[in-house]
């Protein structure tokens, strides 16, 4: 923006003579956090016998300098601590990307006017987690709570989890280290800063692992007959979900998929079963299950038969 030639004479003679005059910010760079309040602190000097007139805060150079206070955008959010004397102090609440500019304090005394170039830029910076996308169990990770500035006030940072704060977690790092990591540590994981309402958006960190609680149902369930139709299912926890399964009768291998049938069945499929589950991370066996099969006879029942008996048992199917 050019400036007219009164004010930049002006300027360049109160850089000269900033003995008398002069204003001092204490940061020149502000780094603060979405929909947090800023603090600007600074004082002013000039000569003795000086009255200070007016006092305030403005965004725009040239001959024109719109006090913020005066602004819709500001006027409710924008807060004078100082005084007219040395203190010229202010906190802007609330925050956004909209107001990243370079700001300067003016004061007007009875026979002057001074503003001191640069001023305060504001920055203004949200937060983001940074974590690998997919780990396996066993593994360590580390999750970064990232800002696009250095945060000028000193930061304590909050992890989440789903939502729910990771109280043990609360510290000046901006890292979050799961050294050894379990398929519970999976989830939402999200930052934010102690004292700060605003929270990072979501990232999932996904936790991969080799399959667990492998076990067979059998359907229907009950008691078995001969000559029925029986349907074993393989299940198991894995992530991912397992793709290949394998069937054990006895210890021979007799099918593949997560489901087995078997039609017409007979004592000769009265053996012990088991599945086993498969994934990229490993594989586990399911405990062995027995198909006990029956025949139509009654159990523990006598039957005469042409003179003969014979008892029907539990597990063994009579045959004539």
């Amino acid at each position: 923006m050019a400036l007219p030639l009164s004010l930049i004479f002006l300027l360049m003679i109160h850089r000269g003579s900033s003995a008398d005059w002069g204003v001092k910010y204490s940061h020149s760079h502000i780094c603060a956090l979405k929909d947090s309040s800023v603090i600007m602190s600074c004082t002013y000097t000039y000569p003795t016998g000086q009255q200070i007139v007016k006092v305030f805060w403005t965004k725009h150079l040239g001959e024109e300098h719109p006090d913020l206070s005066e602004d819709p955008k500001y006027s409710q959010r924008l807060q004078y601590l100082g005084d007219k004397q040395q203190n010229c102090t202010i906190r802007l609440s609330h925050v956004t990307q909209k107001d990243e500019h370079e700001y300067y304090f003016r004061f007007t005394t009875h026979t002057n006017k001074w503003i001191t170039v640069p001023g305060v830029t504001l920055t203004v910076t949200d937060l983001q987690v940074e974590s690998p996308e997919r780990v396996t169990e066993g593994d360590s990770v580390r999750l970064t709570c990232k800002s696009s500035c250095t945060l000028t006030d000193r930061a304590t940072f909050i992890w989440y989890r789903n939502s729910q704060p990771l109280t043990e977690r609360r510290d000046t790092n901006n890292e979050l280290l799961l050294q050894s990591v379990r398929r519970e540590d999976a989830g939402r994981y999200s930052c934010a800063l102690h004292g700060h309402t605003y929270i990072s958006p979501d990232v999932h960190l996904n936790v991969t692992y080799a399959p667990k609680n492998v076990s067979v149902s059998i359907s229907p369930a009950g008691e078995i007959v001969e000559g029925d139709s029986v349907t074993l299912i393989c299940s198991s926890d894995s992530n991912p979900p397992a793709l290949n399964f394998s069937w054990f009768k006895g210890g021979t291998v007799v099918g593949s998929g997560q489901i087995y049938s078997i039609s017409k069945i007979s004592s000769d499929d009265s053996k012990k079963y088991k599945c086993k589950s498969i994934n990229e991370h490993g594989e586990k066996d399911s405990d062995a299950v027995t198909l006990n099969i029956m025949c139509e006879l009654m159990m523990r029942m006598r039957i005469s038969f042409i003179g003969q008996e014979c008892l029907c048992a539990a597990r063994l199917c009579c045959r004539f």
